[in-house]
């Protein structure tokens, strides 16, 4: 069984927008309060999140998340890895370095804007990250339990512990994920002009952030229970699908459930947007958990 909860289902700006005094944003109804996009996968007895936006921390504490196995990018913008720092409490928590799997572009941005983290003498306590490179081919993730184990030194920082009983720092490794056996399926999409990544697990699919989909792509999206589609406005957007947009690719892919994520506040509350949408189709909210 694959499970999926929605972390968040929220825009960039997350919904209620800082300062609107519109219906949406000054909603009581707690399905109108929308994080930034997020979503926990548990599967096989690994636990995924998929993107760690600014939200992150508020995330994890929400849903008492006190592991992860694995942390997936669908690519590189603020909304989906501004909170990576906070994988520090992880990694005292678990003594692991997060497993982060992402593109090399993603990778790129992650070197610029958390350059401590990457530094040949990082300051103690930077956030411990294994990086592994991601294209368009099936992947494995794997559990966390045989990786190495961190120790932690006063003042000094993480280390692993060798055989000899010496201290070897850590080094924020960069891999590239293994493809056989594989247990995520990547979906390619575009953003606009950028690639993105959207994730097949089991019977599930996560799509975010996409105004584009290719038509190869679509037979990686056959017999699925579940589907997960980004829409931000009944109007066209350069990168997003439209509401139109969405209901036709879940019309044409056929998922038995779609559900849609991403949602700004030009959509009515979730009741009355609940009533617009075909029964197959309706809006995903905060804490919805979905199964296979």
């Amino acid at each position: 069984m694959t499970r999926l909860t929605f972390l968040g289902t929220g825009t960039s700006q997350g919904v209620p927008i800082i300062g609107c005094q519109c219906p949406v944003c000054k909603s009581a109804d707690p399905r109108d309060k929308r994080f930034r996009a997020a979503a926990l996968v548990e599967m096989d007895g690994l636990t995924i999140l998929v993107d760690a936006g600014p939200d992150f921390r508020s995330q994890m504490l929400a849903h008492d998340v006190r592991h992860l196995d694995a942390i997936l990018l669908t690519h590189n913008h603020k909304d989906h890895t501004g909170g990576l720092d906070d994988v520090r409490a992880l990694n005292y928590i678990d003594r692991k370095a997060a497993e982060i799997y992402c593109e090399e572009r993603v990778l790129q941005t992650l070197r610029n804007d958390y350059a401590y983290a990457f530094a040949d003498h990082k300051y103690p306590g930077s956030p411990e990250w294994h990086v592994h490179l991601i294209d368009d081919r099936p992947f494995r993730v794997d559990s966390l339990e045989n990786t190495g184990e961190l120790e932690w030194v006063h003042d000094l920082g993480y280390f692993y512990r060798q055989a000899d009983g010496s201290l070897k720092p850590s080094d924020n490794a960069v891999v590239e994920a293994p493809h056989d056996a594989p247990n995520v399926i990547p979906i390619r999409g575009f953003h606009h002009d950028m690639p993105v990544l959207g994730f097949r697990f089991g019977n599930i699919a996560y799509i975010t952030d996409m105004s584009r989909l290719p038509e190869q792509e679509l037979v990686k999206l056959q017999g699925l229970e579940h589907l997960t589609l980004n829409t931000v406005s009944y109007h066209p957007h350069h990168s997003h699908f439209s509401l139109e947009e969405a209901l036709t690719l879940a019309s044409l892919i056929g998922a038995k459930h779609t559900w849609l994520t991403h949602l700004s506040h030009a959509f009515p509350s979730h009741a009355q947007f609940c009533r617009e949408l075909p029964p197959t189709v309706q809006p995903a909210y905060d804490g919805l958990v979905i199964e296979d």
